[in-house]
């Protein structure tokens, strides 16, 4: 015996089908073209224009978990890995880092589409990767076996994705490639280096929730210049001096702004409190010293973040394990490896005096140990 539904959509459309004859014919025929429609695949929504549309442009490597593939190709080099590839093209990856943000990406642009059917104010993600082509069939499959909505790829056959970026109108680049995320920071892009949480965490399927850390991200490095030369007490002197004048712009203000555009448009339909983007500033500055210069420098831009917390130096990790943020942005290492222990999918910014630092560290550390 067939399923009630699917008997009473064959009556409809066999009623519909002979509704010459009786009377009624025009509303049979709604309900047994309503019905077939519902029979017919739905047709994925148009990419919008590139000029238009907030780019997040994804490395293949941090969209998904591919370390076994990188194991082959760092140990029996591109051709092993290629065909490796091409056998294993029908097995879809597993979700990589970047996988949670992407699709709360996706979520915030199905409501916009709800909101806004015309407008292209939307998020577009590009699939970014120095993959050679023939592999592209398996990252195709893998993304329709996921249903993600990526319909731009760019594939650069071993050579650096980052010359790319500017003409793809990237407003973030996200990779699992450290070097080539630095590349696209001295081009002025911002960009993040994305690293797989500790233990897993479930995190909203509905609100896109987005952390930044403040000096070195969201504002210049400034502060972190005095600290790193002065010390602790003349940054409090000199935060409280200038406390009116607004910080210089750091590598992800561009990012941030964006996301405050696309939550205007909620606001203006009255879903402010309902809205499906939710930003948060997780800063190790104190309230009391230095706090509100951060404050103010985001009101001079124009720009809030929901929720404003700050750390005065304690560790970031338990905060960032309440918010269960889809991505966190710090461009202190310390705080990156904090944030995955508590199972925050984590994204180093190099950026600022604090990278010189690490860089010669590591330098040094290299000289030593030959």
């Amino acid at each position: 015996m067939e399923p009630a539904a699917a008997g009473k959509g064959s009556s409809a459309a066999g009623q519909a089908a002979g509704g010459a004859q009786e009377a009624g014919t025009p509303q049979r025929w709604e309900e047994a073209k309503t019905f077939y429609d519902s029979l017919t695949p739905k047709k994925k929504p148009k990419p919008p224009k590139p000029e238009n549309a907030i780019t997040i442009a994804v490395s293949s490597r941090a969209l998904f978990r591919m370390e076994e593939e990188q194991k082959i190709y760092t140990e029996q080099g591109v051709e092993a890995y290629v065909k490796y590839q091409l056998d294993h093209e029908n097995e879809p990856f597993l979700p990589g880092a970047a996988f949670p943000f992407v699709k709360a990406l996706e979520a915030v642009n199905t409501q916009l589409r709800e909101l806004y059917p015309d407008s292209e104010e939307l998020f577009d993600i590009v699939l970014m990767t120095n993959n050679h082509a023939q592999v592209g069939v398996r990252l195709i499959n893998s993304i329709n076996h996921h249903n993600l909505f990526i319909e731009r790829f760019c594939m650069t056959g071993g050579n650096s994705p980052t010359c790319y970026l500017k003409a793809y109108h990237t407003n973030l680049y996200l990779s699992s490639d450290a070097e080539k995320v630095s590349e696209a920071i001295e081009e002025g892009i911002a960009a993040a280096t994305v690293f797989s949480p500790s233990k897993d965490v479930k995190v909203s399927e509905n609100q896109l929730r987005v952390a930044f850390d403040g000096d070195a991200v969201l504002f210049s490095d400034e502060s972190e210049q005095i600290v790193k030369a002065h010390g602790l007490d003349m940054f409090f002197e000199h935060e409280k001096a200038y406390e009116n004048k607004p910080l210089a712009q750091g590598p992800l203000k561009g990012f941030l702004e964006s996301l405050g555009k696309l939550q205007k448009k909620f606001y203006s339909k009255g879903l402010r409190l309902e809205c499906p983007i939710r930003t948060y500033l997780v800063t190790a500055r104190s309230a009391a010293s230095s706090g509100a210069r951060a404050l103010k420098t985001l009101r001079s831009w124009g720009l809030e973040t929901d929720e404003a917390l700050f750390l005065a130096g304690a560790p970031k990790g338990p905060l960032l394990e309440k918010i269960r943020p889809h991505i966190f942005f710090d461009d202190q290492m310390f705080h990156v490896e904090g944030a995955k222990e508590s199972g925050t999918i984590a994204a180093h910014v190099p950026y600022g005096v604090a990278q010189k630092q690490r860089r010669m560290a590591q330098e040094k550390q290299t000289k030593n140990s030959k």
